[in-house]
């Protein structure tokens, strides 16, 4: 098989589990190419290719059920980005390119004048969550603020990462990514991708 073929092929097996089991494309595409069989250090396929396949993998399989769980993701998140709107909240990941489903984690970045000031909302709201540091989207380390809140619809217990950003850093965030999109989005957009799915469902 030559290796475009086979980066495909290892895309098209992480897209299924990063449908089925809600993995993120790093480890989707690990386990992947332990499941094929194939050498530890086989050429994996870059985002945009899984990105791809779990488009198709959507288009095929769940094309019934996902542009619902897609909204009531959405709705979620717009919830949690009015109750942090002073900290300038954008909505990032599957969500906001609208590749979620029901076993997908929200992902909203926070671009705060001053680190701790999200942290200390949720303390003051008594919002139980879980602090972690991860790789941020400048590829330095950032702090997430993990939280899991109930999304009524699905009847599932979403987790929602806030990750925090210094305000500096909103300028870079909003550079058009590989593929020219915009990588994430506000309040308004949103808002307006929510009325939009509204619209093309009623």
């Amino acid at each position: 098989m030559n290796p475009t073929t086979l980066k495909l092929e290892i895309a098209a097996t992480a897209a299924a589990l990063v449908v089925e089991e809600g993995l993120e494309y790093g480890p989707a595409k690990h386990r992947a190419v332990k499941q094929m069989n194939l050498p530890q250090r086989s050429e994996l396929p870059g985002n945009d290719e899984v990105e791809d396949a779990v488009r198709e993998y959507i288009a095929l399989f769940c094309a019934d059920t996902q542009p619902a769980e897609l909204a009531a993701l959405r709705e979620l998140a717009l919830t949690w980005m009015t109750r942090m709107a002073q900290f300038r909240p954008y909505l990032g990941g599957a969500v906001w390119h609208g590749t979620a489903t029901r076993l997908s984690d929200i992902y909203i970045q926070l671009f705060c004048d001053d680190p701790k000031s999200a942290e200390i909302a949720l303390i003051e709201h008594n919002v139980d969550y879980e602090p972690r540091t991860v790789t941020g989207f400048t590829g330095s380390n950032v702090e997430a603020l993990s939280l899991r809140s109930l999304c009524k619809p699905l009847q599932e217990t979403v987790v929602v990462h806030l990750m925090v950003y210094d305000h500096d850093q909103l300028r870079g965030a909003l550079r058009p990514d590989a593929k020219g999109r915009k990588p994430r989005g506000d309040l308004a957009d949103v808002q307006k991708l929510l009325m939009s799915s509204r619209e093309s469902s009623s």
